[in-house]
């Protein structure tokens, strides 16, 4: 069972000591492009769809992802910083050994998303889409997920922490064995079963009691 002691373990992104760096340039990109072993720094990406981009340790810092369609996206041992990924489309992609450090993730579309071993920290999760999404290894730790959508997800040694999940939605994914106790829920939408197994506090023992229709006493 996943509990405060049983921190979930996450790999960190394995990235080369010395790597080939890019800063403020334009950048394209097209169908079956791969990147390795670069660090950009605030460069424009001109190019806002493409097929089978493989991005593979390389360290995006101040980069503007906004909008942008990346199809069948593989990314492995990649970290973003302070990036902008609002309304991005991401959907079906395979991500292994990632972080998000301090990243506007507005809307970003992960449905049918594979993770793996990922971190989300800091940052600004608003309407984003996870729904039917493969999560193991992940811990998200100080992030707003308020009105976020994390419908018929299956999650797997996942840590929340001190994260807002308000009005969010998060029916058909179990969250047996998961702490949710330091979280914020108010208004978020569940199934009963949903919760079965849940690690709560008394607090949001009494709130989530609603969903099975009963009456607290005190």
């Amino acid at each position: 069972m996943n509990t405060k002691k049983d921190i979930v373990k996450v790999a960190k992104p394995k990235l080369m000591r010395f790597m080939e760096e890019i800063n403020s340039e334009a950048i394209d990109i097209e169908d079956e492009y791969e990147m390795n072993n670069i660090s950009f720094s605030d460069c424009e990406i001109r190019t806002k769809t493409a097929d089978k981009l493989k991005v593979d340790g390389v360290i995006f810092s101040k980069m503007d992802f906004k909008d942008i369609f990346l199809k069948s996206l593989e990314l492995t041992d990649v970290r973003f910083e302070n990036c902008d990924l609002s309304n991005a489309d991401f959907s079906g992609a395979v991500i292994h050994r990632a972080e998000f450090i301090n990243c506007k993730l507005m809307g970003l579309n992960l449905n049918e998303a594979s993770l793996n071993h990922l971190t989300i920290n800091q940052c600004n999760c608003k309407f984003i889409l996870m729904n039917y999404v493969k999560m193991k290894n992940i811990i998200i730790s100080d992030c707003i997920f308020e009105s976020s959508y994390i419908q018929e997800s299956k999650l797997d040694k996942v840590e929340f922490r001190n994260c807002n999940f308000k009005q969010s939605q998060l029916s058909g994914t179990s969250l047996s064995g998961i702490d949710l106790s330091d979280s914020e829920f108010e208004g978020a939408g569940f199934r009963a079963e949903d919760l079965k197994g849940a690690i709560v506090s008394a607090t949001q023992a009494v709130d989530f009691s609603k969903i099975f229709g009963l009456k607290v006493k005190f």
